[in-house]
Formats: structure tokens, C-alpha cells, sequence
């Protein structure tokens, strides 16, 4: 049987896991929805040692990668654990504000010249990119994520800030060229990519997973007004909106990501092309 581990079992990996299991898998790992606890050296090292695939979904911290730091002389192909595949949810972050431009996989990344939001995390961010490269990982890189409440997880869209009266719509950003846009991704096709590459033969290497359609972050708001019947928040500057410093620095980039990539190698199409899509099919459920 195949034995997939998670490092840091939260929203997307807890999904990933209970996808993977209904496919027959056994999934152990760390993390909120998980059996063992991440500092608990020998019972991780022994079920890294039955492990044929492991995924790691644990952020930077204190500038550096938590799992490779701890257990990194067991991954990778030096190490003599059986592991069949690599596998890391990291940031499309990593490219920094590209002003608008299309980005793909072969695209620079963001550096100390080109800094962006909290430059220590996004350094951390981009050295854990690499190195899971290095390793011979499928990469992910991941852009906004949002998705319906299941198990011990809320919802993560804009109807829910909505209805939580959280939702910001904010006036068109002086000086942007072209317009802000940001892209998306359903917590589901996050899912569905990530078993593409863990069912199929697929090569390493990074992969961009988004919808189809970046755009400016007042849509979706607007969208979920509308499913929700409820008024429009009032346009505000980024200064009226009181938004905290992490929130400003994602205003202050400008990026439309492409998942082609992924599409061609992966045979992967998102379930939710756009945030219509996605939106709709969340408040079905909660209706």
C-alpha cells in the first residue's frame, strides 16, 4: 500500500489527506489533523522510514525551513528511507511583484533586489523553494487560497468576510500598471493537482497551480455580495481600510500566474476555472 506522510496537516494537506485516503492510501504525518507531533523526533523518523511518498506543507520560520532543518538527512535521494516522491506547498510569492505580467514556471525569482512583503519570510520562502527543488520535489506554488468550512477548518472566501464584516473593497491603486490583479486557487484543485502528481508518473520540478482567471481582488467581494444579497462594503484606500502591514504588502504586488504547466504535465484541469465557479458551488453547499 502506499504510504503518503504530511508535514503540518492544515486546511489544504488535511484535504490532500482525506483524498488521498478515499484512494485507498494509508496517511500519517503532523501537524492540527494529524497522529503525531512534529517534535517527536523517533515516532516521525520511524514513519518516515515506511513512507513511499511525503508532502510537506510547513511554512518558513525563523528564516529557515522547519523540516528540512529537523529531518532533512532522511528525504531526499541521498537519504536510505524509501521514499518514491518528494512533494512541497510553497508560495507563487516567490516571484515578487512581476506588475502585472503572466508568470510562469521559468520565471525569476524574487530576490534581496527585488524585495517584496516581509522581506525575512519571503527570503526563507524562496531559499525552501529551492531547496525542495534541489531534493527533486514536486513544488507547488500556491496564490490565494479559499475554500468551504470541512472538518475542524472555517471557510476560507470572500463569503465569508463577507458575512463576518470583514470584506474590503478597495479604490482602484494610483499608479498601478496595468490594474492590481491577484490569482486564486480553489482548496479542491490544490487537491486534485497534487493527486495528479502522486497517482501518475509526472517529473519533479515547480508547478504553478491557479484558476483561470486572476483579477482585481474587489470581484469576488462584489460575487459574494451578490450570492449573499447583501450591500457592497464602500470602496476605500488602503489607508481607510486599516489593513495590517502583511495585507498592504500583498496590495503592493501585481501578478497574473498561468497553471499551463501544470495543465500539459499533470493532465489536471481545476474543477473551479473562476472565482464565479468557486463561489457558487460554496454557498450551494452551505445552503
Amino acid at each position: 500500500m502506499s504510504h503518503l506522510f504530511i508535514f503540518g496537516m492544515g486546511y489544504s494537506a488535511s484535504l490532500i489527506a482525506t483524498r488521498a485516503r478515499a484512494l485507498g492510501w494509508r496517511v500519517t504525518g503532523t501537524g492540527r489533523t494529524a497522529d503525531l507531533a512534529f517534535t517527536d523526533a523517533p515516532a516521525v523518523r520511524a514513519a518516515l522510514a515506511s513512507a513511499t511518498h511525503v508532502l510537506s506543507s510547513v511554512p518558513p520560520a525563523d528564516e529557515q525551513d522547519p523540516v528540512l532543518t529537523r529531518y532533512g538527512d532522511v528525504l531526499g535521494p541521498a537519504a536510505l528511507a524509501p521514499h518514491q516522491w518528494l512533494g512541497y506547498l510553497s508560495s507563487t510569492g516567490v516571484y515578487g511583484d512581476t506588475r502585472g505580467a503572466w508568470v510562469d514556471e521559468t520565471a525569476p525569482i524574487a530576490s534581496a533586489q527585488n524585495p517584496g512583503l516581509r522581506p525575512t519570510r519571503r527570503g526563507a520562502r524562496v531559499a525552501a523553494d529551492a531547496q525542495w527543488l534541489g531534493l527533486n520535489a514536486h513544488v507547488f506554488r500556491l496564490p490565494g487560497i479559499y475554500g468551504p468550512a470541512f472538518g475542524p477548518f472555517g471557510g476560507r472566501s470572500a463569503l465569508d468576510r463577507v458575512r463576518q464584516n470583514k470584506a474590503h473593497r478597495l479604490a482602484r491603486i494610483a499608479g498601478a500598471t496595468p490594474e492590481q490583479v491577484f490569482s486564486r486557487i480553489h482548496v479542491e484543485d490544490i487537491a486534485s493537482a497534487v493527486l495528479a502528481a502522486l497517482t501518475t508518473p509526472t517529473p519533479p520540478g515547480a508547478y504553478n497551480l491557479a484558476d483561470d482567471l486572476p483579477c482585481h481582488p474587489n470581484l469576488p467581494i462584489e460575487e459574494a455580495c451578490r450570492l449573499l444579497r447583501l450591500p457592497l462594503p464602500p470602496l476605500q484606500t488602503l489607508d481607510e481600510a486599516a489593513l495590517t502591514p502583511a495585507a498592504r504588502g500583498f496590495y503592493a504586488e501585481n501578478r497574473r500566474i498561468t497553471n499551463a504547466r501544470a495543465r500539459r504535465l499533470l493532465h489536471w484541469r481545476p474543477r473551479y476555472p473562476t472565482y464565479a465557479e468557486g463561489l457558487l458551488a460554496i454557498h450551494h453547499a452551505e445552503s
